[in-house]
């Protein structure tokens, strides 16, 4: 039996082992923290000696994901005193809910784990089987928030994060927590332990294994087009200042129009963040405005600009807005579009409001300041705009969801030869918000295959190889006013989970369901009134 003090004890290292765990994610990379799933497993099986196992360890993972999801998701508070007069009252609860409601999807784990009482050393493929089914789960429901996925601890571009192009940021999740939950087989030192400890072990050098071989420098073609980013260092509250409107438009031609370094070709594809211009596109694109007129001087003849925007649709009774990507071209009569594509995965309280009627009566308010909030565009597909390669544009939010440029890929039947992600990091100050989006959004490069070429108005911008990885000079850091000039990567092979997307986590998760299963099935063979063979 569970004396009080034992169990406020193993709730406080619930706790620790949710700090331990997210701390090993980039910015931080404390590796040994992924040593809390096996923390979070054994406090699992101390929950059995509750008189209430399930409330038990329900409680014990909500602790271990609240500690996780808070220090993962902290950094949104910095959204709110963008506009603190208004919205900073909601910061403290923006970032208490939204840890505290992510947490329940660890908590819901606790007790599929405590339900299936799984025994022995499968407990530890058990644990990684219903964790990682809720945080498929959490990356679904709704509209979805697939932030820091255990997959992703690894640096993109590490040897271990490689294994994602065969199983997926999903798939790396079951086998990231399988190896590092062994430790909660502790203290017992049986023969079965030992040789769980040994198949860890193995796991973990063979998913650096794998990354070495995998791990070749992802080539770049001398006819490469030669691409630059644009990173502006426009602070998100400045954007909502009239006065420095103009200041803005001029930092980002003037950085458009730099001369590239010395024996250096000029770039053919200029790309600037999500939200760069402080106005709708209707607007600082409309024939005869000075913005049109600076931004087209800034372009030499063929030069493609590709950039993030809202636009409006509709009368002005009923507006609708979306928040686009656009492709231009600067030809010898102005500029031409050449392709759009709408933002098809909105977030949720940033760009639209769930519940709105409910949430608008008690003060609740999106952060856009754009109207009633975006709408959706359709799902997503390559484009291919004339005299380019096909892209995939990912615009911020979308950049968190593996498999969005498969579903693209199927789609349209095309595979792209860069993923273009525009975001507005700016939102997001100084903090690790901005690192760890550059993080998981790497992951879409290396399940896919594809480089990718990310802008964003303050940091973290860079060019991403199909391998995940940046090279020296081509990243541009939070607070930096710059600009990118690099050839575009090549693609990648094919990639198994580009064939078979999470095929694997599936097979995964089938495995941990037979092991779970496993014990109730035995029992029942047992029971001496349950017949051996035949008939009644």
């Amino acid at each position: 039996m569970e004396t009080r003090g034992l169990a406020w004890r193993d709730r406080g290292l619930a706790v620790l082992a949710g700090l331990a765990a997210a701390l090993a994610h980039p910015p931080f990379g404390l590796l040994p923290g992924l040593l809390g799933y096996g923390l979070i497993l054994w406090l699992l099986d101390r929950a059995a000696e509750n008189p209430r196992p399930l409330r038990s360890a329900f409680l014990r993972g909500w602790l271990a994901g609240l500690a996780y999801f808070a220090v993962s998701t902290w950094w949104i508070a910095e959204a709110f005193f963008v506009d603190a007069a208004n919205q900073g009252w909601m910061a403290p609860f923006a970032v208490t809910f939204m840890a505290a409601g992510l947490a329940l999807f660890w908590g819901a784990a606790g007790v599929l784990y405590r339900l299936l009482k799984p025994r022995g050393v499968t407990r530890v493929l058990v644990f990684a089987g219903a964790l990682a089914l809720f945080e498929w789960l959490r990356g679904h429901v709704f509209t979805g928030f697939p932030w820091n996925l255990p997959g992703e601890t690894w640096r993109a571009g590490s040897a271990p994060s490689q294994f994602a192009s065969v199983v997926g940021a999903y798939g790396l999740t079951w086998i990231t927590v399988a190896i590092a939950a062994t430790v909660g087989l502790a203290p017992r030192r049986g023969r079965s332990e030992l040789a769980a400890y040994g198949v860890a072990v193995a796991a973990l050098l063979g998913l650096y294994g794998y990354g070495a071989l995998r791990g070749e420098a992802a080539s770049i073609k001398d006819d490469a087009p030669v691409v630059r980013i644009v990173q502006a260092d426009v602070k998100q509250v400045d954007k909502y200042n009239q006065r420095v409107f103009e200041d803005i438009v001029h930092r980002y031609v003037a950085l458009t129009a730099r001369p590239p370094a010395k024996g250096q070709p000029v770039p053919q594809i200029i790309i600037w963040p999500e939200g760069a211009i402080p106005a709708a596109v209707n607007d600082y694109l409309a024939p005869g405005t000075w913005t049109r007129q600076a931004i087209q001087d800034a372009l030499r003849p063929g030069q493609v600009l590709m950039l993030g925007a809202y636009r409006v649709e509709g009368g002005l009774d009923k507006p609708v807005y979306y928040n686009t990507f656009l492709v231009l071209r600067r030809t010898a009569d102005g500029l031409e579009l050449l392709s759009t594509y709408d933002k098809h995965r909105l977030v949720p309280f940033g760009e639209y409001l769930p519940a709105e009627g409910l949430l608008t009566a008690i003060g609740f308010k999106t952060l856009t300041h754009i109207g009633e909030g975006f709408s959706a565009g359709p799902k997503p597909r390559a484009i291919i705009p004339a005299g380019l390669p096909a892209l995939q544009p990912l615009i911020c939010y979308e950049s968190l969801f593996p498999g969005f440029t498969r579903e693209g890929i199927a789609a349209g039947g095309v595979r792209p030869a860069a993923i273009v992600n525009v975001s507005n990091d700016a939102w997001y100050g100084f903090t690790s918000g901005p690192l760890q989006n550059l993080n998981i959004s790497s992951y879409r490069a290396i399940e896919e295959g594809v480089p990718m070429l990310r802008s964003t108005p303050t940091g973290v911008s860079a060019v991403v190889d199909s391998l995940g990885r940046i090279r020296v000079g081509e990243r541009l850091e939070l607070g930096v006013s710059g600009i990118i000039d690099a050839r575009l990567p090549a693609v990648g092979r094919i990639t198994t989970y580009s064939r078979l997307g999470d095929a694997a986590l599936w097979l995964f998760l089938l495995i941990s369901s037979l092991f779970g299963a496993w014990p109730s099935v035995a029992s029942l063979l047992k029971r001496p009134d349950y017949p051996a063979s035949g008939g009644a």
